[in-house]
């Protein structure tokens, strides 16, 4: 089941990160994911099956509200590769359909994930070397709502 994040689910979430790194993300991110909880996140979702949060992510927007930021995407080692990733994307995409003001989604990721985003619509638009940490390279992605 796909719900809205909750302050109690924040320590499975750190958890979960935890459970990424050194693979997806970089340990300093830590520290930012832990603020983004705290002060910086307007819609987040977590994916839960019998009490298990399996995974996560968010939806932040620009001043305007026409570009919608996807954040914070997160899911367990072991279930990589189940739909899990792709249901909560489909899940923020939906939502974001229904916005008239918003002209498309954008999506900070690395050269570990972005092949993901690709496959589902996304276009690279612009890389950055060593971005997040030495190793993490930040790969800026964009769809443009109409495209859905």
């Amino acid at each position: 089941m796909i719900r809205q994040y909750s302050r109690a689910d924040k320590e499975q979430l750190t958890a979960l990160l935890r459970r990424n790194i050194p693979e997806y993300f970089h340990p300093g991110e830590l520290k930012d994911y832990d603020e983004y909880l705290d002060l910086h996140l307007e819609k987040y979702f977590v994916y839960e099956v019998e009490n298990d949060i399996l995974g996560c992510g968010g939806i932040n927007y620009s001043d305007d509200r026409q570009t919608a930021r996807l954040s914070w995407d997160i899911v367990h080692p072991k279930h990589h590769r189940k739909g899990i990733g792709k249901k909560l994307l489909e899940h923020r995409v939906s939502l974001l359909k229904s916005d008239p003001d918003l002209r498309q989604i954008a999506v900070r990721t690395t050269q570990h994930a972005y092949k993901f985003y690709e496959q589902n619509g996304f276009t690279l638009v612009r890389t950055e070397k060593d971005f997040w940490a030495k190793g993490f390279d930040l790969y800026f992605m964009h769809m443009p709502v109409l495209s859905f």
